[in-house]
């Protein structure tokens, strides 16, 4: 609870004024003409962070628009009259922001029961007790006491108010209404005290006394009662002193709350911040920036970014830019702590305390308008600037629409271009990672996944056989895995070759048989969404092709275990081990090894921008002789839809794709339809959209998604193979014959009964597919991705008859007489020459 009295300033106060008594916390100001506001905001923003300002409106040209214009500006609350505060309530305006004056009890019943009460001591003497804020204005200081023990907030004019009782005894004295609302059961009398700083970290906890109250107050220093050596004014021994900013108390009036501007080392007699401990958080980078500055070492690079403003400038918007790349929780995490390290460096080299920048994040939570919503021009792609509000607000979720007829190629080619993938940024991040797992190993690994996930575990690693308790699972479940395990087996089952054999010319017999990929690393991604089904769609096909060694990867849970149904899927594909790990350190343990986990061969599965630099570095890296499966992007889908398919069902699959993540993409080819088809299909997308768990997520996602409007079949495809998506969704009349014309896709979904979440699951083909175009020239995993191949040849004497003289002419062609000759003697001794 806040200080029970407001002083009441008949004019905008000096700074001496209201100095004076910033102790309660509060000021009222008048606004006596609306030509005061530019006043009122140079005062707003000349307060500390913890004063609440409050504004009695009575000029008689202020109306709504100047009251939003004060509360926008951080006036807590406006005193206004009943007309005015129904037209603020109607124009939206909290009744919370409102403190309306009434002229008798009979009033209150027609105000907003949130709003606050203004009342004179006149009026307040016939209230019944209310369980709402009351205001009371007084004359007769005498009746402040009384007024304050019912409840009462006290508005006093500041010239009748005194900080030293002592001093002047007519006046209302400060420590005297806070005692009249202070309780204590102590048999001492005392007053437990918390202690808090500007940013409300605890500081320590004492006790105060009738008498120490009244000094803190006086000397506006934190000044405390000590149990065995009567006050103790903080600081006058050790240094460490206290300026008292705000006094308060809790909900109950039985535990004081002094806020204080800490100096020196800290407030405990330990020499360290707090008595719980040193601070945390932005606190503790404050301090350890502020300390920088003073003691930088010359040509360090915290010397440079105090010193060079190109070079601050330049890290601030760097880490601007890849936190908007970032996606998921942990990147996100990540590059905040980054871009506010660099901007609280601007903010302490320019003299910015924290205590300023959360004044102005107070005024922001103060705002009861909102903004527009559109950012700077040069910050938004001419993609991005139409969807930027929409993202911003509560609107309708709908896709944008272009119609390719109108339209000209660059916006057709705009419509279908992916987010930007900035993989070499991303490697700055994912280098000292790899390096960490590369010289550490299991300790480099336990590091990273407690710093990252936030797990403490004492081993990286589960080994099989995976004990029972840790894949309990519901009978419904287990048959569900069961099945799609079974169902993406035979298919990938069915992918097995046999040996080809091929005699090409007379006695020379070429074949090609497959051998599995020894030891294969599988990941199976965390995050926004958990993702079993990864595990058995990589599983199922290395089980298949006879994979020796199957290692899964995939982060832990908040208490170190693994969702059940990955080790479940582990068991059943007779996985070796599972690596308690995500992002670029699960790639680097599995691609070069550690002491627990095996190294190698080949990585599969997809992952974040993290996974997928670390995969593309350890391909390149010969040291790691490691390959993957194939580069990945942010989930995609293309669905071609025609006037005859049904609104929810493609409503529902371009949903399906949207719910993956704010960087997935979807795309709608509309062949020939009308408007009102059209419209049926954003009507089904936005009313599917709001029961989604994940409907944020969706709502990002559709803004900067796009339905195409085409004019053919044939066009439809033909931007579907320019695209390559990695699903293809047709829900077109004769489905089935349309896929012929396909050449670029991940994977094809034929008909109206064939949503993408089939394959996902259960159907049996594999959804780990090739997205961002890579479907121009990869594969979607299959079994083949779990092999290699060998080829051989048999060459007898007929052969080398056949070929010998072919061979011996080439080599002699390309300069190299050891191969001519490797020939050469054998067809001289069998007499061919």
């Amino acid at each position: 609870m806040s200080f029970p009295l407001a002083p009441y300033y008949a004019v905008i106060p000096s700074a001496a004024d209201f100095a004076a008594f910033a102790v309660t916390g509060k000021a009222v100001v008048p606004l006596a003409a609306v030509a005061d506001i530019p006043a009122l905001k140079a005062f707003l923003k000349s307060v500390p962070q913890t004063v609440d300002v409050k504004v009695d409106i009575f000029a008689t040209d202020a109306g709504v628009d100047q009251a939003v214009e004060l509360l926008n500006s951080g006036v807590s609350q406006v005193f206004v009259a009943p007309k005015l505060a129904a037209q603020l309530v109607e124009a939206g305006i909290p009744a919370a922001r409102l403190a309306v004056e009434v002229a008798s009890a009979a009033q209150i019943a027609e105000i907003p029961a949130e709003s606050a009460i203004f009342v004179n001591e006149t009026v307040a003497a016939t209230l019944e007790p209310l369980s709402r804020l009351v205001y009371v204005s007084f004359e007769r200081s005498t009746d402040v006491y009384a007024a304050v023990k019912l409840g009462y907030t006290a508005i006093v004019c500041h010239t009748k108010l005194t900080t030293n009782a002592a001093e002047e005894p007519s006046k209302v004295s400060l420590a005297a209404v806070l005692l009249s609302k202070l309780v204590t059961d102590r048999p001492d009398g005392l007053y437990t005290t918390l202690v808090n700083d500007v940013q409300g970290k605890s500081l320590g906890l004492v006790y105060s006394s009738q008498e120490s109250i009244s000094e803190a107050i006086r000397t506006g220093t934190g000044v405390y009662q000590s149990r065995r050596h009567g006050l103790w004014y903080k600081g006058a021994t050790s240094g460490d002193t206290q300026k008292l900013i705000t006094l308060s108390f809790d909900c109950d009036g039985d535990c004081l709350v002094f806020t204080v501007e800490q100096s020196g080392v800290g407030f405990c007699h330990l020499a360290q911040s707090t008595c719980f401990g040193n601070y945390s958080g932005l606190a503790r980078l404050e301090k350890t920036l502020l300390d920088r500055k003073a003691n930088a070492l010359p040509g360090s690079y915290t010397q440079r970014l105090f010193s060079d403003e190109v070079l601050l400038a330049a890290k601030i918007k760097e880490e601007a830019e890849e936190l908007t790349e970032a996606v998921s929780k942990d990147e996100v995490a990540w590059e905040c702590a980054d871009l506010i390290y660099f901007a609280l460096t601007k903010c302490v080299k320019e003299g910015v305390s924290l205590a300023d920048v959360e004044r102005n994040l107070d005024i922001k939570g103060l705002k009861v308008t909102r903004r527009k919503g559109d950012a700077k021009p040069k910050f938004l792609p001419a993609k991005a600037e139409a969807m930027a509000p929409a993202e911003l607000t509560d609107s309708r979720i709908v896709m944008k629409r272009l119609d390719s007829a109108t339209a000209t190629s660059a916006e057709v080619a705009a419509a279908l271009q992916r987010p930007v993938q900035q993989t070499s940024d991303i490697m700055k991040l994912v280098q000292p990672i790899i390096d960490l797992v590369k010289t550490k190993g299991d300790v480099g690994i336990l590091e990273l996944t407690e710093k990252f996930d936030h797990v403490k575990l004492a081993s990286p690693v589960l080994r099989a056989p995976f004990a029972s308790e840790l894949m309990e699972l519901t009978p419904e479940i287990k048959s569900a895995i069961d099945i799609s395990i079974a169902n993406v087996e035979k298919f990938h089952t069915a992918q097995l070759t046999e040996t080809l054999e091929v005699e090409t010319c007379p006695g020379v017999v070429c074949s090609r048989f497959a051998r599995p990929v020894e030891t294969v690393g599988l990941y199976v991604p965390g995050g926004t969404a958990v993702l079993p089904s990864t595990s058995l769609m990589l599983g199922v096909p290395a089980k298949v092709a006879g994979c020796k060694n199957i290692i899964l990867a995939s982060p832990p849970r908040q208490d170190g275990t693994l969702t059940p149904e990955v080790v479940y899927v582990a068991h059943k594909i007779g996985a070796k081990a599972i690596l308690l790990a995500g992002g670029a350190q699960a790639v680097a343990a599995m691609a070069y090894g550690t002491e627990s986990v095996p190294k190698c061969d080949k990585i599969m599965g997809p992952g974040n921008q993290f996974v997928t630099a670390a995969k593309m570095h350890v391909q390149n890296d010969t040291s790691a002789l490691c390959s993957i499966d194939m580069p990945a992007g942010p989930s995609e889908v293309l669905v071609i839809c025609d006037g005859k398919a049904d609104p929810d069902f493609v409503a529902s699959d371009l949903l399906s794709q949207a719910e993956h993540g704010v960087d997935s993409q979807v795309i709608l080819l509309a062949v020939d339809m009308t408007a009102e088809q059209l419209e049926a299909v954003d009507e089904a997308v936005h009313r599917q959209a709001l029961v989604l768990p994940r409907v944020e997520i969706v709502r990002k996602c559709i803004a900067h998604s796009t339905t195409l409007l085409v004019s053919s079949y044939e066009a439809a495809i033909a931007l579907s193979n320019q695209y390559a998506p990695e699903h293809l969704i047709l829900q077109i009349e004769e489905a089935k014959s349309w896929v012929a014309k396909v050449n670029n896709a991940g994977s094809i979904f034929v008909g109206a009964y064939s949503p993408e979440s089939c394959g996902d699951y259960s159907s049996g083909t594999n959804h780990t597919l090739p997205t961002y175009g890579y479907a121009k020239m990869y594969s979607g995993v299959n079994t083949a991705t779990f092999q290699k191949f060998i080829t051989s040849q048999d060459v007898s004497p007929a052969g080398l008859k056949s070929i010998g003289h072919a061979v011996m002419t080439l080599a002699a062609v390309e300069g190299l007489e050891g191969h001519r000759n490797a020939v050469k003697v054998r067809m001289d001794k069998l007499g061919l020459l």
